[in-house]
């Protein structure tokens, strides 16, 4: 850590709306906070500021910044962390270059980010650039394990006031597509390891001649820690999409593609990679030769593979082959059919647990090339966790759509704590460079996992702890008895990971006495359960791994909210402390565009109010503070009145936005504080700030949309200017005045 002052709560900084929206939120935060001795302060974890911090050695003084997430990393594994940690960008390597030229345009003296490094310099580049790819900032942070649930006041207004519902048809041909055989699932192998096990694994690559390379080495397992190894056959995942391309033409229906291309940084783009090769199978026959001289990498999707294109001196005779073979094949599922950016385009624009759970949410219509609505074949190639999409899409063919204004809720308790499970593999994945065996060879000589692989395959290692993998039972435990409903594992005992985890999970709940409280259950049984609870509007908490937990916390609250930026998400760390993620980002960039465009900014704070509210009564509670703990049931208050008085942001020029919603929230939250009887100085400091606010009602929001319609200029998308972007979403300078 650094030598810098530890406020008493942290508010990230990061990237895209969420960002924009703390320019406005986070001054009306500290104000209030300050009166009642609370410090909050910021550490950048945004993409911009972690480029910046991994290359100080070319920027000047004043350019350079601290390696925050480090900072924050260290402070997490502390009992006093009290940390609201907003969605930050998961950058593929699209978003990664496109913010280092934006640095570089800024004047920041960074390398470009080498595609086939070379030189030394190069690959030192290269490597510092991976670092930053994908999920960095979540496995660092996250030294606790995840409860993820819907505030009670959010999901009161949305049973209230029930978002839009697709019609689902019992005929729809929108189906779920994953591979048999041969995928990271069917090939997997577990083990727990004993205390004669733990210590340094190395990761060889054993060559057909004998010959070994060394994959990885120097990697340290703990006694109790469960280790995976698995991979995926290129061989068998090209013919599985091939077949698709095919199926999807024949059925008449949209082809897409649902992968995670941000937090599998290293698997999943790859994975792209082949879809992308595959859609485009005629023009790769023919070009491919020219695409791999120029360093053209079908992992960065059509869209950068277009910009490269179009530098060819044989651009136009390509582009024409592709636009044929676009022509010839099934139509793309589109992110933007306005603007043709299809399913295929950037990596990052289609992420499963956003893309899946809006499709389903719509009846499983997807958008055309045509700007129409169909349906769509849901490519998902390995099957570890498609059957949840699966059963959900089955089960709404039979049913029709669920009901917001009556559903229940599911909630979540979620393994995540040190790097567990699939999320913690980037360093241990590998793209197999030639056939032979990937062996994880222990420091006692003993070979723990082996794979025999051809040039090509993916392979990769994941682990989850024992302690985290104990805190995770016991956390599910505490949450059923608080709201004494069902609680279902979703294990499979037929998956060789789940199987170990079984193992933990039943003796734990038999030693607390509460195996009769749960169930487990594999994840396609798990769902057709949770979907039949929440139906007839009951509670249902899902216990889940790293990557159901990411799953199912937007699949439910896109289902029973509308959206999973509003959810109340604690992270209880193993040490003592606390982080309070505000919900997810998946709509940002939309959102930054139009606030650009028309100086309308829609991203709903909803998550950061809930989160604010827990971390202050939680500070309450590390220094005995209770004006903290007033500030925090105050919070409550007034988002229960943002809600209640329909102040969340709209989606058009003319109605609330961001800037307008936090007006609301801090009059509302002011109100509440110089109505509480708990504290007469605190209710006099507030009450002419509230009286204030009250007054100049008018006048402030005149002065908030008084540019509304117009071009903003933020000085830039991953490193905006400070004083432009506060100019933009500080617009009243009655507020300000007021808030100060």
């Amino acid at each position: 850590m650094t030598n810098r002052p530890t406020p008493d709560i942290i508010y990230t900084t990061v990237d895209e709306a969420p960002q924009l929206a703390a320019a406005s939120l986070l001054p009306i935060i500290q104000a209030f906070a300050a009166a009642a001795g609370v410090s909050v302060g910021t550490r950048d974890i945004s993409l911009a500021g972690r480029i910046i911090a991994a290359f100080p050695e070319g920027l000047s003084p004043e350019q350079r910044q601290p390696d925050d997430l480090a900072d924050l990393g260290a402070l997490v594994t502390k009992p006093s962390a009290n940390v609201i940690k907003l969605p930050n960008v998961s950058a593929s390597v699209p978003q990664l270059v496109a913010a280092v030229k934006e640095l570089q345009s800024q004047g920041y003296a960074l390398p470009d980010y080498p595609e086939d490094p070379q030189s030394e310099a190069e690959k030192e580049a290269r490597r510092r650039y991976d670092a930053l790819k994908g999920s960095a900032v979540n496995p660092v942070l996250r030294e606790g394990n995840s409860d993820r649930r819907a505030a009670i006041a959010v999901k009161n207004y949305a049973m209230a006031h029930p978002h839009s519902m697709g019609t689902w048809a019992a005929d729809s041909k929108t189906h779920v597509s994953t591979m048999a055989a041969d995928d990271f699932f069917a090939n997997e192998t577990s083990a727990t390891l004993t205390a004669a096990q733990a210590g340094p694994v190395r990761i060889e690559l054993l060559g057909e001649d004998g010959a070994v390379t060394v994959l990885k080495d120097g990697v340290k397992f703990p006694e109790g820690a469960v280790v995976d190894a698995t991979f995926m056959s290129a061989r068998a995942l090209r013919a599985f999409l091939d077949q698709q391309i095919a199926s999807t033409q024949a059925q008449g229906v949209l082809f897409s593609l649902h992968l995670k291309a941000t937090m599998m940084k290293v698997s999943d783009p790859i994975l792209f990679g082949h879809a992308v090769r595959a859609y485009l199978a005629p023009v790769f026959d023919s070009y491919g030769a020219v695409f791999d001289a120029a360093g053209i990498s079908a992992n960065a999707g059509l869209g950068a593979m277009l910009e490269r294109i179009a530098e060819l001196p044989q651009a136009s005779e390509i582009l024409a082959a592709i636009d044929a073979t676009l022509a010839s094949r099934p139509p793309l599922y589109m992110v933007n059919s306005d603007k043709g950016i299809t399913n295929l385009h950037v990596p990052s624009d289609v992420i499963i647990d956003a893309s899946m759970p809006a499709l389903i949410r719509a009846g499983g219509k997807g958008w055309g090339p045509d700007g129409r609505a169909a349906d769509t074949n849901c490519v998902i190639p390995d099957s570890s966790y498609a059957v949840v999409y699966d059963e959900a899409i089955r089960y709404f063919k039979e049913t029709g759509a669920l009901d917001p204004a009556t559903a229940g809720t599911v909630q979540n308790v979620g393994l995540m704590a040190q790097k567990a499970e699939e999320y913690g593999s980037h360093p241990t994945t590998f793209e197999v460079p030639h056939a032979g065996t990937v062996r994880m060879v222990l420091a006692n000589g003993e070979v723990l996992h082996s794979h025999k692989v051809e040039a090509g395959d993916i392979w990769r290692s994941a682990s989850a702890r024992k302690a985290p993998i104990e805190d995770w039972v016991h956390l599910a435990i505490a949450r059923q008895k608080a709201e004494n409903c069902q609680a279902i594992f979703w294990l499979d005992a037929a998956r060789a990971h789940d199987a170990e985890l079984i193992a933990y999970v039943k003796p734990l709940l038999a030693a607390a006495g509460v195996a009769d409280k749960f169930q487990i259950l594999a994840p396609r049984e798990a769902t057709r359960l949770s979907l039949e609870t929440i139906r007839r509007g009951e509670t249902s908490i899902a216990v889940t791994g790293n990557v159901l937990r990411d799953y199912l916390t937007d699949l439910f609250p896109i289902l029973e909210l509308g959206t999973s930026a509003k959810m109340l998400s604690i992270v209880k760390l193993m040490q003592g402390g606390g982080m309070f993620e505000t919900g997810a980002g998946g709509s940002a960039p939309k959102h930054v565009q139009q606030l650009v465009q028309e100086n309308h900014l829609r991203w709903d704070s909803l998550g950061e109010f809930c989160a604010l509210g827990e971390s202050l009564k939680f500070q309450a509670e590390l220094s005995g503070n209770a004006k903290a703990l007033i500030l925090g049931k105050a919070v409550d208050a007034a988002t229960q009145a943002i809600l209640d008085n329909d102040h969340s942001p709209k989606a058009k020029v003319g109605q609330t936005d961001n800037r307008t919603s936090h007006f609301y929230f801090a009059w509302a939250w002011a109100a509440a504080m110089a109505a509480q009887t708990e504290d007469a100085g605190l209710a006099a400091h507030f009450a002419p700030i509230a009286a204030a606010l009250a007054q100049n009602e008018a006048k402030i929001l005149a002065e908030l949309t008084a540019n509304e319609g117009k071009p903003v200029d933020l000085g830039g998308y991953y490193h905006a200017d400070p004083a432009k972007t506060a100019a933009v979403m500080r617009p009243s300078q009655t507020f300000v005045g007021i808030i100060g």
